[in-house]
């Protein structure tokens, strides 16, 4: 799968292509097995991201408002407008410009996900969205780092009960078990630097729980699965 075919799928997925690329796009994609592929992993990653935004009604004097503010910064008649004044003169354009906007900066959190965080230089070897098992709801991102580091970024409020902790766990073999990455007190971004463990592979298994205070007292998940997902290499 070449680069450009992955990027090709991204503006796909992301409704950023012109009709014209769309539809040449598509005939690709009905005899073209790898772009259908493509095609699918985009639309998994942006799914489990865009699951957990906040769905905001704008407010009715939204649209009057925006064409209000750029009527008066339009230029002279004479002047030829160019694709920035045209699109904004036509509301309907605006609209299918903020879809393409909304998709487009969908499409920058993917691709930032599975970028360093810290200035240390290195790329994360495989990258995992964490659902909740009931609901399927996307609640964490997991990346994992060749070095042994692993960044567990909460994607939204988890409730911890007093006496209670999170604990973030991964599993590469069934015959080793889960190991414990680390305690979490609350939702919060983190670093953990494990050691022990195997290079980070596609389909490594992490997930959640909510534990004891200081942690299982077993050395494996005793608590619920709060949420649980398996890693895939970044594009």
């Amino acid at each position: 799968m070449t680069d450009d075919l992955i990027a090709n799928a991204g503006e796909y997925v992301a409704g950023l292509m012109s009709p014209e690329e769309q539809e040449a796009f598509e005939r690709r994609i009905a005899t073209d097995g790898e772009a259908r592929r493509a095609v699918a992993e985009w639309r998994t990653r942006l799914l489990a991201l865009d699951e957990t935004a906040t769905q905001l009604t704008p407010s009715e004097g939204l649209w009057p408002a925006i064409e209000a503010a750029v009527g008066a910064a339009r230029p002279e008649p004479a002047a030829e407008p160019g694709w920035f004044a045209r699109i904004w003169q036509d509301v309907s354009a605006l609209r299918l410009a903020s879809l393409a906007g909304a998709a487009a900066a969908l499409l920058m959190a993917v691709l930032l996900v599975t970028q360093p965080f810290g200035g240390g230089g290195s790329r994360p070897t495989v990258v995992a969205v964490l659902n909740a098992p009931n609901t399927g709801e996307a609640g964490a991102i997991v990346e994992a780092f060749a070095d042994g580091r692993i960044r567990v970024v909460p994607l939204r409020a988890i409730p911890v009960p007093e006496g209670r902790v999170l604990q973030v766990w991964t599993l590469w073999d069934r015959q080793v078990g889960p190991r414990s990455v680390g305690l979490m007190e609350r939702a919060q971004a983190r670093d953990y630097a494990t050691s022990g463990m195997p290079r980070p592979a596609d389909q490594q298994l992490y997930e959640i729980t909510l534990e004891p205070a200081g942690g299982s007292p077993t050395g494996r998940p005793t608590g619920p699965i709060l949420y649980v997902g398996r890693g895939a290499t970044p594009l």
